[in-house]
């Protein structure tokens, strides 16, 4: 099977790091010129030296704490450049703790990053998606949304709503050329793990290496994900491999969710 994706251009949010960084350089190794966006210029230079055929390659830097002017960036990217055939959404995951005692803050926040800017950013790439009769929104979401997870109250209410948003633009959009699909990580190796057992370890007094041990046996697989694990399936749907798979949730969790 030949995923390639030469002449494709692919906007990779959160790709300074873990599965954004994965997903960035696999979709290079295909043959996209891919766009990093993230809010930290040092790492966002540091991560363009990694790809294949960095020449090829640029970046944006963005806070998705703004959607305007998430949008203004992206908008003066496109008049200077070129739109995108890919977007991947992925944005790191909110602050742990249970939904009952969350901040009404922690809810808008995580809402704005989320959704409002994953919408913001479809709605600024999809023109030339429709223009080129090809397009490619890929979602990093999480297992939650089948199944929510104990001690994430605010992203298992946000990824449920992000997963809906998806659905019903795939609906939309399909008829143009254009798929809308989340991929659904279990627990993978990145800093957002790392600091999910660091802060299960603060709260319950239990070594770290026997909560990561614990979840590993609650996975099938009996391990956490690589990040390019993730990566390659993000890349397979990004592809023209997977032009009639439409508005799924792709869970990629070594079996961990019990549901369908």
């Amino acid at each position: 099977m030949n995923l390639n994706l030469e002449n494709k251009y692919a906007l990779v949010c959160g790709s300074t790091a873990g599965i954004g960084k994965a997903t960035a350089i696999a979709l290079a190794e295909e043959g996209a010129v891919v766009t990093l966006i993230a809010r930290n210029e040092v790492k966002l230079k540091a991560v363009l030296k990694e790809l294949p055929y960095e020449e090829k390659h640029d970046y944006i830097v963005a806070d998705f704490s703004n959607p305007e002017e998430l949008r203004n960036k992206i908008n003066n990217y496109i008049a200077q450049n070129h739109g995108f055939h890919i977007l991947v959404n992925n944005t790191g995951g909110p602050k742990g703790g249970p939904a009952f005692s969350a901040p009404l803050e922690e809810f808008d926040s995580a809402f704005t990053q989320h959704l409002k800017c994953n919408h913001v950013l479809v709605q600024t790439l999809v023109p030339y998606m429709k223009e080129q009769g090809f397009g490619r929104i890929v979602n990093v979401i999480s297992t939650s949304v089948k199944q929510p997870l104990d001690g994430l109250g605010v992203s298992n209410t946000i990824r449920g709503a992000v997963a809906n948003w998806s659905k019903t633009l795939a609906n939309e959009l399909g008829p143009f050329g254009i798929t809308v699909n989340n991929v659904l990580p279990g627990a993978t190796e990145t800093e957002r793990l790392t600091e999910i057992i660091k802060n299960k370890s603060v709260k319950t007094g239990s070594e770290e290496a026997s909560i990561s041990e614990a979840m590993k046996s609650a996975v099938p697989a009996k391990r956490f994900a690589k990040p390019e694990e993730l990566a390659y399936a993000i890349t397979f749907l990004a592809s023209e491999c997977a032009s009639y798979i439409n508005g799924i949730n792709l869970p990629v969790d070594g079996g961990r969710t019990k549901s369908l």
